[in-house]
Parts: C-alpha cells; structure tokens; sequence
C-alpha cells in the first residue's frame, strides 16, 4: 500500500542522539538494483574487503499489548477473517467541529430535514471489496485532543444505531467515484444516518440564550462526538477487508441536508486537528500458526509473523559483535524472503519498518525494508546500524520488523524462518574492510 502522512501525524519514533547522527548519513535504497551503499564504496578498499554470509539468526514474533492509536494518519474500519492469522476488526471514535459557530437556522418551523450523511474519504484498503455492515453510535464519554489512547481502549457510547434501518450495508469501493448531487467526487463511504441527529442539532441551536453550538468547546461538551464501527457476524475465512480513510480531509463530515422555504440548503459538523480520535482494533490469532510462535519463540525458526496492530517480527544476530572492533562497514543487506502467492489477497507490506530497543523504548534506525515481489522478499539496507553496532554506539543485535504503517493499516507478513522447509531462508550478508 503507498501512503502519503499528513503533517498533523505527531508519533514518531525517538533515537538516542548519537545514534541519530550516525543515521543521518544513511543512503536510500532501491527495490530491485543491487545498489545498496554504492556510493559510500571505495574500489580499492572493496579489493581488500571481507564477506561474511554466515551469521545464525534467531527469528521470532512478539504482541503488543499497549499500543498507542491516537491522533493516527488515518482511521480503520471493516472486519475480515485471514486463513493464515486470525480475525481483524477495526473501529475508529472521532469527535467533530462545527462549520460555523453560532449558526442561524432562521425559523426552523420551515425546515425539512432531507438527509443527513457521514462521509469518510477513501485511502486504500486491504483484503477484498464483500459487503460489510456499518453501525454509528453517538459517544456518551468524552475523548481529548491531549490524551492518549490505546487500540484495545472503548468508550462508552449509546445503544442506539444512528444508521437509517436499510443503509447499513454496504460493498466497499474505494478506488470509484463517488457522486453528491450533480458532483462526482474521489472515492467516500456515504452512511445515511437517522434524520432524528439532524433535528436534535437544529433544535439545539435555536435555544433561546444557549451556548452549545456558541464555541467549539462548548459542542463537543455537547455533542462527544461518534463511534463507527462494522457488525458482519461470522465472515467465511478470506472474507472481508479493512478499509483505510482520511478523516482529515474535508470531504470526511457529516452533513445535515435540508429544505427551507423551498430551498435546499447544508450545514456541515468537520473533523480537524482540533477533533481527538482514535482506532480501535481487536485481533484474534485463536489457533493460528501465529499464536503458536508468539508463545514459544522456538517456532519462529520455521516462519514468523508481523501484522499491524499487534505482532512485530524480531531478528536476532548475535554474531555481528564478533566482527572486527576496527571494521569499516561497506555493505550490510539483511535479506528477508517471505510466504506469498502472487494474486492472494492479503498482500505482504510494501514496506516495513526497522527498530531497535535502545533502554526499553522502539527506536527507529532511519531504513526500511522494501518488499521485491519477484523475489518475494525483503531487502534492509543495514549499513549504519551495524557500523553503530560495531563502534559500540549501540549494543542490541536484535531488529524489530513491523509493517511501516502499524497503527493505519491492517497489513501482515510470513516470513521464512532459518528453518524453513522452502528453499529461501533469511540471511545477512556483510561486507567490509579491517583498518
């Protein structure tokens, strides 16, 4: 999947500042080239280089347990089962602001509501495009901008599905168009809610000497704001997908529509910077070969797992600290083949995230892991982190692979253990020279 974050993002991973200026002369690599460091290689020196591709690697998947969803690039919604990890359900809650403050309505006697519609811009997706029942629910519980919140977290909402009866499902298509009145506009997800929400805000406004729709402080005091979620009951294994959108953008409101004295008129409730929200997901692994490596490491020899939301893959490569103190590090690829049939449905992550634990906190090391589906596998560009490694700047040996985009996507991975009974296994290959 190819994401573009917008600036409002605020969670990034900390590096310890000596190892940040160490990263900073990092090159890019390239998917398909083998031009990894090209630019930092000295002819002469590479004519009296080492390689060295015989390094164990102990391979292995741990869950999170506290993972922060706040404030993320984009909400998750949609639900489906993976044959290979389980059950994926992903929700989001978001507050919202108002268009304009103090809105006059005028006599509101002479207003039919017509509608009133949620619309969530489309990003991507992952799995397939099946029908998908979608429910809205009206948070009784306040959520803040400032706060932090965590996938597994809910709050407390209303019994009372504001979706109009008969507008719940839906079959996803966001890579169309999408047409609002004579507009045809980028791909959204249009849920009709019940005109009762529309007619309880115009109320509202009307108060005589009221103050809820006075400030934006004052209506999400009000009005919390919504919880969006999906209820598809039991989807056959490789049913379903999860659906990526961006609340920021200006088509994601809601939108009461309505006549007045003839003519048709909106208002419009946004979500912004100012608007808290965050994902809910919920992941069951129950009887899947990643439950099973989760729980005893040993397993991940034979094949490990990363997904997002839950599981981050580890590689452990004790013997890098047995390269020579005084080493110049040339090249160091680590090359990470993985289970996938090209045309299945859930695909591997373009990219996938590389860290370290430096005092118990994910550090990024500042390179990716890009996916080559010719080769089926990964390829990470770890020049710097093992010349940090080597000149002491850092001690662990262990890397922690995640799909890049953890907390906005429903992305997973299979990769090939040491062990594995396929023909490609996992392997570092260093080259350097001795000073």
């Amino acid at each position: 999947m190819n994401f573009s974050y917008p600036n409002s993002w605020r969670k990034v991973f900390g590096l310890s500042a000596t190892f940040l200026i160490a990263l900073l002369v990092s090159t890019s690599c390239k998917k398909k080239d083998s031009t990894l460091g090209n630019d930092v290689l000295d002819p002469n020196s590479l004519l009296n280089s080492t390689q060295v591709d015989t390094f164990e690697l102990t391979t292995f998947s741990i869950a999170e347990d506290s993972l922060i969803s706040d404030n993320p690039a984009y909400g998750v919604l949609g639900s489906y089962n993976d044959p290979k990890f389980g059950k994926v359900d992903a929700s989001f809650y978001t507050q919202f602001i108002l268009s304009g403050t103090s809105p006059n309505f005028g006599d509101i006697s002479t207003i039919t509501v017509d509608s009133m519609m949620l619309g969530l811009q489309y990003v991507d997706f992952y799995g397939e495009l099946s029908p998908q029942t979608v429910e809205v629910y009206q948070m009784t519980e306040d959520i803040d901008v400032d706060s932090t919140y965590y996938s597994f977290e809910h709050k407390n909402h209303s019994s009372t599905n504001l979706v109009m009866p008969g507008y719940g499902t839906f079959t996803p298509n966001p890579t169309g168009e999408t047409i609002i009145g004579e507009d045809t506009v980028d791909a959204q997800l249009r849920i009709r809610l019940n005109n009762s929400l529309a007619t309880q805000f115009i109320n509202e406004s009307a108060v005589v000497g009221g103050t809820n729709f006075s400030s934006n402080d004052n209506f999400q005091d009000y009005f919390k704001g919504l919880y969006v979620k999906v209820n598809n009951g039991l989807q056959p294994s490789g049913k379903g997908g999860v659906f990526y959108f961006n609340l920021s953008n200006s088509s994601s409101k809601m939108t009461i529509y309505y006549t007045q004295d003839g003519v048709q008129k909106t208002f419009d409730f946004l979500i912004s910077s100012d608007c808290a929200d965050f994902n809910h997901v919920d992941i069951d692994n129950t009887g899947k070969p990643v439950q099973n490596v989760i729980n005893d490491t040993v397993s991940g020899q034979k094949e490990f797992y990363a997904q997002a939301f839950k599981t981050r893959a580890i590689v452990r490569i004790p013997g890098l600290k047995n390269l020579p103190k005084k080493a110049v590090i040339h090249r160091a690829e680590l090359i990470l083949p993985i289970q996938y049939q090209t045309g299945a449905k859930y695909l591997p992550s373009d990219e996938l995230s590389v860290s370290v634990r430096i005092n118990n906190i994910l550090s990024g090391i500042g390179v990716f892991g890009f996916y080559d589906n010719y080769t089926k596998s990964y390829t990470v560009d770890c020049r710097n982190y093992v010349q940090a490694l080597v000149s002491g700047e850092i001690t662990t040996t262990e890397l922690i692979l995640s799909p890049r985009y953890f907390i906005t996507s429903a992305e997973r991975v299979i990769f090939n253990g040491p062990n594995t009974i396929n023909k490609k296994k996992p392997q570092i290959v260093v080259t350097y020279t001795q000073y």
